[in-house]
């Protein structure tokens, strides 16, 4: 413990010189972590790592029991560290705003990576596809370098540059209101203009899958244009890490019966591998 106390007051004393997305990625202070004992610390770990986590999962990975987990969780939520839901634990956030773009980037940058081998593996030559705002598709554009010929409308200008990189691919922009913050494309121009459009697979990431199987995200405007590709997209591909699970966001974008194919980071645990069943999606774990 002492040595994360070090870590954790190096980090602070650096505060001014450090870029400021960094600290997402470190959420607890020192006042918060100072006191917890390995097995409370060993549990944060793993929520972060996952995103959010049911108490009876948490239980029998540390291997305790669950009033054990109920009166860390309770002491972690107590303090602010995580935010509990309905039989599980999350890390905490707003419902209303996401994250800056490039902190999402650094978050889960690894499971993203994966998933984008993935589905760039199951693209098949020549495809058209609608890809919309988020850093996992982006991750996803990355990784259909490899691939040729296809044909991509995206409303994600991060997404239109990297696929710009091989000429054997065409790249179409969406025109609309231009969101500085992450260069994605909103507002009804983009709807209307991807309208015009009937492709062989939708790829689209979002911010959060409730456990009513609902897929949720923040904007409005981008919820508008994620629902205009699903519905010009003769199959629907979500790209969503682990972490998307139980996270919650104002904007409801569709519900898991409308999805064909999930690519994600760890098997989903209840009740979203049963949503996922009942809906027949088709989900493949990407580790």
């Amino acid at each position: 413990m002492f040595v994360i106390f070090l870590l954790f007051s190096f980090l602070l004393a650096l505060h001014e010189y450090l870029p400021q997305d960094l600290f997402v990625l470190v959420p607890i202070t020192v006042a918060r972590v100072k006191d917890l004992n390995p097995r409370q610390v060993k549990l944060l770990e793993v929520v972060r790592g996952r995103g959010a986590m049911q108490v009876e999962s948490l239980a029998h990975e540390l291997g305790v029991t669950l009033q054990t987990i109920r009166r860390d969780v309770q002491r972690l939520a107590d303090s602010g560290v995580l935010a509990r839901f309905h039989g599980g634990v999350r890390l905490p956030g707003s419902t209303t705003e996401n994250l800056a773009h490039a902190q999402r980037q650094a978050l889960h940058a690894h499971a993203k990576h994966r998933i984008a081998e993935a589905v760039a593996r199951d693209v098949p030559e020549g495809s058209s596809l609608l890809i919309n705002i988020g850093t996992t598709t982006e991750a996803v554009a990355q990784a259909l370098l490899k691939r040729s010929n296809l044909r991509v409308i995206t409303n994600n200008l991060n997404v239109a540059t990297v696929l710009c990189g091989n000429p054997t691919h065409e790249v179409v922009v969406a025109g609309g209101v231009v969101r500085g913050r992450d260069r994605g494309i909103v507002g009804g121009a983009a709807v209307d203009f991807i309208r015009q459009f009937r492709v062989d697979i939708g790829i689209i990431g979002i911010s959060g899958i409730e456990s009513d199987g609902s897929l949720r995200d923040y904007d409005l405007r981008e919820v508008q244009v994620a629902q205009t590709i699903i519905a010009q997209s003769r199959e629907v591909w979500l790209v969503a890490d682990a972490s998307k699970f139980n996270r919650p966001a104002m904007a409801e974008v569709a519900r898991l019966n409308q999805i064909d194919r999930l690519y994600t980071s760890a098997q989903p645990l209840a009740p979203f591998n049963r949503l996922l069943a009942d809906a027949d999606v088709d989900c493949r774990i990407c580790d």
